[in-house]
């Protein structure tokens, strides 16, 4: 008979909602993002701790979780929530799998088959005549002045939505003719940018500069410690929610469709830069993505003189006057296996 070992848990027995709580401590005493934090504890809250209740933790098994993953398809969420929720749960096994802890032998999340994610090579972003519209529609009133400067850095810097909200005036270097991101704005606090060095610069265009320059003589000069983007009621940081609103209305001025976002002139950046033909490390940097696979949605977009002279050589044979004809054949070397290819459609 074969000798089976058998790895006994030793720690405590806990329950999802306990070792959860635990959990989400020592991601805040490791200094994880506020937002990440949140993230877990909105999963544990909504689905992770509902499904398994009062179960303990180290008795929890495969075929639970991939049961799991059965409800969330039931409820309709999509493949990457499903993806993210069942990471989550894994993320906590692996926690409870420490040395220091042995809550658990095993993660039982492992090998659990999830819904396939579809890649979308799609990229939504705004053409030159586009966002030139969205300028000349941005509604009068008293969010005017901050909204076209917004949309105008958006499109110029590349920033993300909560690092315009978190951007102050000692961040815009009129010298070095750069914009600094150091903060994000995210769930109501400020905190780090979400940047693979925490933090980035982004060359400042002259047509930037100069509106800039133009919002802050009209806010009367702040101090450097102000931010660039205050809400002109409150004083306080824009509302996410309120931003998007007042930017669908701006699009539906445009005749544009409504549907894009505010991320999009973060792309329109991207597509930008990329035809302009600045180097896919170089737009990492600015746009502040962790990783270069990220960058590369937007190698589509960047010219390739090779490829075009490639282009140009295959095609220069026939003189411009069409493509380049293949050997005539006289009726004796054509036989009928001939004539049936020509029939039957062909694999490529």
């Amino acid at each position: 008979m074969a000798e089976v070992q058998v790895t006994k848990v030793v720690g405590e027995t806990l329950t999802i909602a306990a070792a959860g709580a635990r959990y989400q401590r020592h991601l805040s005493r490791a200094g994880r993002k506020r937002s990440t934090v949140a993230a877990v504890e909105s999963a544990l809250r909504v689905h992770l701790v509902p499904f398994f209740a009062a179960q303990a933790l180290d008795t929890i098994r495969h075929e639970q979780v991939a049961d799991l993953v059965a409800v969330l398809e039931q409820r309709g969420l999509g493949p990457k929530s499903i993806h993210n929720y069942i990471g989550t749960l894994s993320a906590l096994f692996n926690y409870a799998k420490g040395p220091q802890r042995r809550w658990v032998a095993a993660n039982p999340c492992e090998g659990v088959e999830l819904p396939g994610i579809q890649e979308s090579g799609e990229i939504r972003f705004l053409d030159e005549a586009e966002w030139e519209a969205v300028l000349r529609h941005v509604q009068t009133g008293d969010y005017a002045a901050i909204d076209r400067a917004f949309y105008v850095t958006a499109v110029m810097a590349g920033l993300r939505h909560g690092e315009l909200i978190a951007l102050r005036w000692r961040d815009v270097d009129w010298i070095a003719s750069r914009v600094r991101v150091r903060q994000n704005h995210v769930l109501g606090e400020f905190d780090t940018p979400k940047s693979r060095r925490g933090s980035r610069s982004v060359p400042m265009a002259d047509r930037l500069a100069g509106e800039l320059d133009r919002l802050h003589k009209g806010l009367g000069g702040p101090d450097d410690d102000a931010l660039v983007f205050p809400d002109p009621i409150t004083g306080e940081p824009l509302d996410k929610a309120a931003n998007l609103r007042r930017y669908r209305k701006v699009l539906k001025a445009a005749a544009l469709d409504k549907t894009h976002n505010l991320h999009g002139l973060r792309h329109t950046i991207g597509t930008r830069m990329a035809a302009a033909g600045v180097p896919m490390r170089v737009l990492q940097e600015w746009m502040g993505h962790r990783d270069i696979s990220t960058t590369q949605r937007y190698a589509d977009y960047a010219p390739s003189q090779h490829e075009s002279d490639l282009m140009e050589r295959a095609w220069a044979s026939d003189g411009g006057q069409g493509p380049v004809q293949g050997p005539v054949l006289s009726e004796s070397d054509s036989s009928s296996d001939d004539a049936s290819d020509a029939i039957a459609p062909h694999a490529d």
